[in-house]
Order: structure tokens, then C-alpha cells, then sequence
């Protein structure tokens, strides 16, 4: 694979990137209304959303960092993009050029003062994995073998301006008004500084790793903080098949089901148990080994859930809740998605569809045991998406409606759902963690 001598880091060259990208995408718009001519609608628009993809995307891991870690969320929300856009982004987990050898030199020098060769016994140059914040080698020392770890160079000095370049976009395209639209770009902002401290991912790691360690068939590596800085992070190197490419060829029932099982065990107890969650549920953070084993990486993203947004959130997955109508007003209040300033025409619109939308989603959690296999459960979300991005009225109300929690803690159940139905999880047992309830 080609790899990159350098990061464009300012903000003139993420900027000139970007309007590069935009010139690309209006001529794909005008062979879209060429091909218009000569193919059928959907054709032409197939290939649109081809094209498109192709040059954002390209664009995007030019630029790595938090640009292409907005790409990598997007791939998550596959019944919002098109399947074009899904499948190229779906590639910034884990597959994109990495840098070059020098760089990595370089990278090393400035943080420990040393070459790669002078901290390990062995360190391959060539990265294993490169994806939007960083890239893994494989080292090795005192017999051990390691994965390194190394941040791109700029990507925490970029991430302000680069958000403000996605916020005009971000804002159309999620039909966010009003003053206190802020908090929600606030809230990306300082989770993706958060990703960017190795030291505090060190940190997290050793915690989660800790605190989850009792839970069947799930396993950490271990992190060495002596052998970290703020960019570059050793641990434990894990052999294993990563998460997608586990379920593209599984074929065994069982294993499928005890990975789902850990898989599940391991959100609720975080979610219920610690209150802080790792928030990046993506196939490129999840290993499957050979026992049947899940291996879990990565937690630069930790999301603290506090007790004021966690219990209506949860108070609104119990079926009774979602059908008592004063009961559910009461928590859409609490959660801020209905506001002491609407009027008795947003009350009733937002009402119906939060109603609509959680008596769907919230469906595994009104029984023991859930089939995340169930193509019925998953067709009915796709489409519910698809009604409500298409609905005129949803324009014409302000989209400014949640609390800032909602955007990790929702990412987060996106994310765990997708990766529980890739895996065609059965009879999965919903409460486990109440056993761990001291």
C-alpha cells in the first residue's frame, strides 16, 4: 500500500482539501444529470453516490484525524447513508495509507527521543493497521511480541478547525436550529481531544480492562504505560480475526452466539454497572480469536454516563413507560427532547415520533432474550430512517432537540445493535449484568 510522507496540518491546507473535494462532487452532480439522459433514475444515482464516495472518501484519508473519524461514525449509520458512501467509509476502521517509515522515525524521536530500534528489540516499520487517528506496528521486546500504537502528526491541533469546516454541513443536513445548538459540536469536540491523549487512553484501558475482567469470553490486552507517550501507546499484541472479518465467514451458530453474548455483556455492564462506556462500537475495535474469544481494543472513547440523563433514558426502554402517555411526556422533558417553549404543535409532532421511534428500538430490551439475527427487527429500523428523511413536516420543527448525552450514548446503541446483527446473534440473555449487582 502507498503510504504518506505528510499530513496537510493547517488549516488553509485542510480547508483548500476540503473546497478541492467540493469542486470534485459538482462535477459528479453534472454526469449525474448527463447520465440522467441516458440511464434510468436509479441508475444514474447509483452512480452519483459511487463517485461522491470515492472522492470524499479519498479526500478524507488524505487528511486522517477528525475528518475521517466523521466518515468512520457515518459508516455506522448504515439506514441513513447510501450503501456507496457505507462501504467506502466502512474502510477508515481499519484500512487506510499509513505513514511512511521516516515519519514514524520522526514520530518517536519527538516524544521519546529515541528510533523505534532503540525502545524495542524488533519494531516493523511498515504499519499493520492504519486507520483515522493512528496506525499499529508490531514490535517486539523481552521476548514479548507488542503492538505500537502511533498517532498521526496534527490531528489533535486540527480538530477545532476541522469541525468547523463539517459544522455548515453537520447543521443542513441534521436540521439543527437555535442557540444552544453549540453543545452538541462541543460535545464531538471534546470527545475527539479526548481520542487524541494516549496517556488518558492508557489510562482508560487499564480501568475498563480491570473493572470487565470477570466477564465469559471476552479479553483485553494488556497496556504498558512505561512504553507510551502522549501519541504512542504499547501493549499486548492479540491474534485474532477482526470483527467483520469474523462474521463475513462464520458459519457456526454457536460461536456466533457466544461472541454476541460477550459482546452484549460487556455494553451492559459498562452501561449499568461502571456508567461509562466505551462509545466507538465499530468492527475495527473487536477481535474474535480462535477460542471464540472477544478481544476488545481501543478506548480513546469513553463515554461517563451521569445518573441525571441514565435514568429516564432507561425508564423509557421499558415497554409500560413508552404506553403510560403522562409518564412518557414527563421523561421527554427530563431528556430535553421536548422543550417549556414548544408549542402544542412540536409536542404532538415530537410525541408521536419519539413514540414511534422508541417502541421500535427499544424492543430487546422488553424481553429476556433477543434474535439480533431477526431481519424483520432491523428491515422495520431501515425503514423508519428512510420515512423520517424523507418526512417535509420534520424540516419545518427544529431539529435542536435531545441532550448532548444522547449523541455517544445513541451512537454507542447504533453501533453495539449493527455489530449484533453482522454477528446474527441468537437468544441473547438481555440482563446479565444484574448478576454483578452488588
Amino acid at each position: 500500500m502507498k503510504t504518506i510522507d505528510n499530513i496537510p496540518t493547517s488549516k488553509i491546507e485542510r480547508a483548500s482539501k476540503l473546497l478541492q473535494t467540493g469542486a470534485k462532487v459538482g462535477a459528479n452532480y453534472l454526469k449525474y444529470y448527463g447520465n440522467k439522459l441516458i440511464k434510468t433514475e436509479e441508475e444514474a444515482k447509483e452512480q452519483l453516490n459511487l463517485d461522491n464516495a470515492s472522492d470524499i472518501y479519498d479526500s478524507l484519508k488524505q487528511l486522517k484525524g477528525s475528518a475521517l473519524k466523521v466518515a468512520q461514525m457515518l459508516s455506522m449509520e448504515k439506514s441513513i447513508l447510501p450503501q456507496a458512501y457505507v462501504e467506502k467509509f466502512s474502510l477508515s476502521q481499519f484500512s487506510v495509507p499509513p505513514l511512511s517509515a521516516p515519519l514514524v522515525t520522526k514520530t518517536f524521536k519527538k516524544y521519546f527521543g529515541k528510533s523505534p530500534n532503540e525502545i524495542y528489540d524488533t519494531f516493523n516499520p511498515v504499519s499493520i493497521n492504519a486507520a483515522s487517528i493512528g496506525q499499529v506496528h508490531e514490535a517486539e521486546k523481552d521476548g514479548k511480541k507488542l503492538a505500537v500504537k502511533i498517532q498521526y502528526p496534527g490531528v489533535a491541533q486540527s480538530i477545532s478547525s476541522d469541525l468547523a469546516l463539517v459544522k455548515p454541513i453537520a447543521i443542513k443536513m441534521f436540521n439543527i436550529k437555535g442557540k444552544d445548538s453549540d453543545q452538541y459540536f462541543k460535545e464531538v469536540e471534546n470527545k475527539l481531544i479526548e481520542e487524541t491523549d494516549y496517556v488518558n487512553e492508557v489510562k482508560q484501558s487499564i480501568e475498563v480492562a480491570e473493572a470487565c475482567q470477570h466477564l465469559p469470553n471476552i479479553l483485553f490486552p494488556k497496556y504498558y504505560s512505561k512504553l507510551s507517550s502522549e501519541r504512542i501507546i504499547t501493549m499486548d499484541w492479540m491474534e485474532g480475526q477482526h470483527l467483520s472479518e469474523f462474521t463475513a465467514v462464520n458459519t457456526d451458530q454457536e460461536k456466533a452466539n457466544q461472541i454476541g453474548q460477550a459482546l452484549w455483556d460487556f455494553y451492559m455492564y459498562q452501561m449499568h454497572i461502571l456508567k461509562k462506556v466505551h462509545a466507538d462500537p465499530h468492527p475495527g475495535n473487536f477481535l474474535v480469536n480462535t477460542n471464540g474469544e472477544l478481544i476488545v481494543l481501543d478506548f480513546g472513547c469513553m463515554k461517563t454516563v451521569p445518573e441525571e440523563f441514565y435514568a429516564p433514558y432507561f425508564e423509557l426502554a421499558q415497554k409500560e413507560n413508552i404506553n403510560n402517555p403522562d409518564l412518557f411526556e414527563r421523561k421527554l422533558y427530563d431528556l430535553e427532547i421536548l422543550k417549556p417553549n414548544d408549542s402544542k404543535e412540536e409536542i404532538v409532532f415530537f410525541k408521536k415520533l419519539f413514540h414511534e421511534m422508541l417502541s421500535l428500538f427499544t424492543q430487546p430490551f422488553h424481553n429476556t432474550t433477543f434474535d439480533f439475527s431477526n431481519e424483520v427487527f432491523f428491515g422495520k429500523i431501515a425503514e423508519l430512517g428512510e420515512k423520517y428523511s424523507k418526512d417535509t413536516e420534520i424540516r419545518n420543527m427544529n431539529g435542536n432537540r435531545g441532550s448532548k448525552h444522547f449523541i455517544y450514548i445513541n451512537r454507542t446503541f447504533f453501533g453495539l445493535y449493527n455489530l449484533m446483527h453482522d454477528i446474527k446473534a441468537q437468544n441473547i440473555s438481555i440482563n446479565n449484568y444484574q448478576n454483578y449487582i452488588a
